[in-house]
């Protein structure tokens, strides 16, 4: 696993003085362009425990190994924010790969001046954690996200510089989870207390699946209809201290009943907790993103998309699709090439996408999948042979037998996983050669 350096760079440190959270910010992207230290958002936070209890969840996730906990020097990293002009949406992924947080501060609880919107890296100090986890519910909470000029030039010498390691999975976890949260379902709800009760009485290790049955969740050793698969339940654990504060707890899990999202609604608020199928098992490996991104479209036609992206608290993909002049179904690809870049998210409760910006360069999406730079390396090569449905794909280790339309190979690769982390190189190499048959032929 190869990693690339982030630097952080913030005017002074994050700091809750009398009330007051400042969150220092670094270079970020917003609608007025690049920004060494962008200021988005200053006003009252109208459920001040709440939102602090939840974004010390977002904070604490950032610094999480869920799978092989043992201390990893250096993996600290700063959760994201972005404003989308109605809100704030505060992301993190875990060290591990495995758990997706993400904080959505709603106009209901938020009540001030925007000044602009975009995404950043926002200050998250030990200091500062030890203030957000003292906040009580008759606190004050003014929040500004970007300092004032006041702030900076009274802090002369308390410029912040963090220097981070991120790993190639983490990056295209990112990338991977909003593909596979966009395939989710809400499969349960539970309201206030019996949220509280379902998710106190979880076991803490192995792998259960949890079903709604009537008004009430309920877990099981074996998978049943319509459930979701919990692997790992301690990586929940963020949920708890939220739990005085809970509305709602809603589930959702995809048909494969394998990765799956929890959603605590909050006072003006949701915190959603997305975990990979397995405890040691990343978002990196899935491939959900692999077959939008070797259509011949999806690079071009995520160029036009992205021009047209605005920081949008819902993208509407039908919108998209009239103002590029392209199908849908091509507007979907070109977000999931820009999802690789960090360009968009996606939001289980009003299922539709967003816009944000991570610091990641969008040259990198093949070489953060390498079984698609390897499948394009067999279409370079001339190794892909159709023959009607099938197709014949030779590589160094032999002929491979490959069914474009189901996904099957006789490879290892889907005799191990048999699709269940998407396509094989020879697969994606099949799917590219035959797109561009259909093509000539037309």
């Amino acid at each position: 696993m190869t990693s690339a350096t982030q630097a952080y760079t913030y005017a002074a440190p994050s700091s809750l003085v009398d009330g007051r959270l400042g969150l220092a910010t670094s270079g970020g992207r917003a609608l007025s362009g690049p920004a060494v230290a962008p200021r988005f958002f200053s006003g009252v936070v109208t459920q001040a425990a709440p939102a602090a209890a939840a974004l010390l969840g977002v904070a604490d996730v950032a610094l999480a190994r869920y799978h092989q906990p043992q201390a990893r020097p250096g993996w600290v990293r700063d959760p994201v924010v972005t404003c989308n002009g109605d809100r704030l949406r505060f992301e993190s992924f875990s060290a591990c790969g495995g758990v997706y947080a993400r904080l959505d501060l709603l106009n209901g609880a938020l009540d001030g001046e925007v000044f602009d919107r975009g995404t950043t890296n926002v200050d998250v100090n030990a200091p500062l954690r030890e203030a957000l986890a003292r906040i009580g519910a008759r606190d004050p909470l003014h929040l500004g996200v970007g300092l004032d000029e006041l702030v900076v030039t009274t802090m002369d010498g308390a410029v912040v510089e963090k220097k981070v390691p991120l790993p190639e999975r983490w990056l295209r976890g990112f990338a991977e989870v909003q593909v596979i949260a966009s395939g989710m379902d809400q499969r349960g709800e539970l309201a206030g207390m019996a949220a509280v009760r379902f998710l106190r009485g979880l076991p803490k290790k192995g792998t259960v699946w949890v079903a709604q049955a009537g008004r009430e969740l309920k877990v099981s050793d074996r998978q049943v209809p319509g459930s979701v698969q919990l692997a790992g339940p301690n990586r929940l654990g963020t949920l708890l201290p939220l739990l005085r504060f809970a509305k709602s707890l809603r589930v959702y899990g995809p048909a494969d009943a394998a990765s799956s999202a929890w959603e605590l609604e909050l006072p003006g608020m949701r915190y959603t907790l997305t975990l990979s199928p397995e405890r040691w098992r990343g978002f990196s490996g899935e491939g959900a993103v692999l077959d939008d991104l070797a259509t011949d479209e999806a690079e071009n036609d995520a160029d036009v998309v992205g021009m047209l992206l605005n920081f949008e608290p819902e993208v509407e993909i039908g919108l998209l699709a009239d103002r590029a002049g392209m199908p849908a179904d091509r507007v979907r690809a070109a977000l999931t090439q820009l999802g690789v870049a960090g360009r968009v998210g996606y939001d289980l409760s009003e299922a539709a996408h967003f816009h944000r910006e991570l610091p990641y360069d969008k040259d990198n999406v093949i070489l953060l999948n390498p079984r698609l730079a390897k499948a394009r390396k067999l279409v370079d090569a001339g190794a892909v042979h159709l023959e009607g449905e099938l197709a014949t794909v030779h590589t160094s280790g032999g002929a491979r037998r490959v069914s474009p339309a189901d996904g099957s190979c006789t490879c290892e690769w889907w005799w191990d996983h048999r699709g269940s982390r998407g396509p094989c190189k020879h697969v994606l190499a099949a799917r590219i050669v035959a797109r561009a048959a259909v093509e000539v032929s037309r």
